[in-house]
């Protein structure tokens, strides 16, 4: 019973957490005792779980296949960022807004990537290596690229943005490692209800951001929104499109479109409430970009999959 209720919980994450967005959003006072410092164990949950998903075929990927996930690390760490930084600029926002994008865009790929480009029939190897290259890089490229994109309106601190990366997402990955080298049937047996877990762990960082920001997203929600959605679907079409301009195999194509495109932006919003306290809705992006990808992912599925 628990095990059939956790598969519909990670299979319908997008529902999930969307419906969860909209009852943060129109019922704000329910979430109100809850901090956002909360979001950093939140995420190390998730990064948790990926540490246990990953298997050590995920890694051989990395240097039996160096040309593909360099490509694709590439376009992760370039078409994001520029993107960003552009639709920032082009609608004007403020430097809250602007450095949240830019923050999403910096981030490395996100897990949900790789259930989506499953269900996609992409290149579910590449997929995986590219989310564990980006992110074992995202502790120096992160800030750096943060840096130059919006060191000159905002400041940036590079050192603790590496630090927060490595405590908060590189620790609960390794640790994950651990956990499933020494206790592998243990292991094993958490795997049917870890990704559950992640979605709800996914979903409340979603509320809790959304909540504190509710009244300033009704007010003046949408520009915001639609930057996201021109960044996100932006970055997919991109992203293929570079797989074809290279000459890669479908399954290859896929597999970039989707990487490129799904960022982890509970990280975004963990290193915005971390180091730009002084812009509390910095984190906005990243939660609204949590909500959209999942519907976007979904969608993007159904149609490589008739490719």
């Amino acid at each position: 019973m628990v095990k059939t209720i956790c598969h519909y919980i990670s299979e319908y994450m997008g529902v999930l957490v969307l419906a969860g967005a909209v009852v943060a959003l129109v019922a704000p006072s329910a979430l109100s005792g809850i901090k956002p410092t909360v979001i950093n164990p939140l995420l190390g949950v998730i990064m948790f779980g990926m540490g246990m998903a990953l298997k050590v075929d995920d890694f051989k990927i990395v240097f039996s296949r160096p040309r593909d996930i360099m490509i694709g690390c590439a376009a992760q760490f370039t078409i994001m960022p520029l993107l960003a930084y552009a639709l920032a600029r082009l609608f004007a926002l403020d430097d809250a807004l602007a450095v949240g994008v830019v923050l999403v865009g910096c981030c490395p790929g996100g897990t949900a990537s790789n259930v989506i480009t499953y269900l996609a029939k992409g290149d579910l190897a590449l997929s995986v290596g590219m989310t564990a290259t980006s992110t074992l890089l995202a502790p120096v490229l992160t800030p750096l690229l943060v840096l130059l994109l919006e060191g000159k309106s905002v400041d940036v601190d590079v050192a603790g943005m590496l630090l927060s990366i490595l405590w908060v997402v590189i620790l609960p990955i390794v640790a994950g490692l651990i956990v499933k080298w020494f206790w592998p049937r243990l292991s094993e047996k958490a795997m049917a209800y870890l990704p559950a877990l992640s979605s709800l762990a996914i979903c409340a960082i979603v509320m809790i951001i959304i909540s504190a920001n509710a009244q300033k997203l009704l007010m003046g929600g949408f520009v915001i929104i639609l930057v996201v959605v021109l960044h996100n679907v932006c970055g997919l079409s991109l992203g293929y499109l570079l797989g074809r301009i290279m000459k890669l195999p479908e399954a290859k194509r896929k597999a970039i479109c989707i990487e490129v495109g799904m960022q982890n932006s509970g990280l975004a919003s963990s290193l915005a409430t971390l180091h730009f306290a002084a812009y509390p809705m910095a984190t906005i992006p990243g939660a609204i970009f949590s909500v959209w990808h999942n519907i976007s992912g979904a969608i993007v599925a159904r149609c490589l999959l008739k490719k």
